[in-house]
């Protein structure tokens, strides 16, 4: 793996841009000498930082959390908004959320020291499911809905069908879960306003075998062994 990588999945940093950045001011020794970047490393190889050895952690951890709107995932924010870091524990060398989710929107979002499985989950090939609770504000026309459940047509491509179940209407609000495997930057919420429809909240509920139950908001749980032999 890349050398920022190593870096940011041993906990040395806290992001791979923050590695990059320890890397450029010469402070990461790769065998003996001053390492550059572009760099691989592996367990095998003798890294140092600040004359500190950096090893990946020997304990894997998989972790699930109902995030809060407000939050960013990130892991450090320099202008010094809320991250998702600040919910989860500290005391887990290279402990990173897998995607993202944006700051307004809630719900489920995975955590893991597991470089491999973190890039299966995150990577389109896998098609992992991932299920949303949509909440629309009146009115919310049955032919915007079946817009949305078609797959509009957005600017970066169009978008695979989605699934659309559960449609609950309500005199102040409609509601929906949509299902897909797609994860482009803000898909879901560009796909509403191309269909013209008004969301209110959108909510994260399931990645594959990973459910967020009665999780309370802000609060994390382990993933269990079948559900984390269902995302492999």
């Amino acid at each position: 793996m890349r050398l920022q990588a190593f870096l940011a999945r041993s906990g040395a940093a806290p992001s791979r841009r923050k590695a990059e950045a320890l890397i450029s001011a010469g402070r990461v020794q790769l065998n003996g000498r001053t390492a550059t970047l572009g760099e691989s490393a592996s367990p095998a190889d003798r890294i140092l930082l600040d004359g500190e050895p950096v090893e990946l952690p020997t304990t894997q951890a998989y972790l699930a959390l109902n995030k809060p709107a407000g939050y960013l995932t990130t892991l450090n924010d320099e202008r010094g908004r809320k991250t998702v870091a600040e919910l989860m524990p500290h005391d887990i060398p290279g402990l990173v959320p897998i995607g993202r989710l944006d700051a307004a929107t809630t719900g489920l979002l995975l955590f893991t020291n597991d470089g491999p499985l973190a890039h299966h989950i995150a990577h389109p090939s896998s098609e992992i499911e991932k299920e949303y609770e949509l909440t629309f504000r009146n009115p919310a026309p049955e032919e915007h809905l079946a817009a949305l459940a078609a797959g509009p047509h957005l600017e970066d491509g169009k978008m695979l069908p989605p699934k659309l179940t559960n449609l609950r209407r309500s005199s102040a609000q409609t509601t929906l879960n949509l299902t897909i495997h797609e994860g482009r930057n803000r898909i879901i919420r560009r796909a509403c306003e191309a269909a013209g429809l008004d969301l209110k909240e959108l909510k994260r509920v399931r990645v594959g075998p990973v459910e967020i139950g009665s999780l309370p908001e802000g609060h994390y749980r382990p993933i269990t062994p079948g559900e984390l032999a269902g995302l492999r």
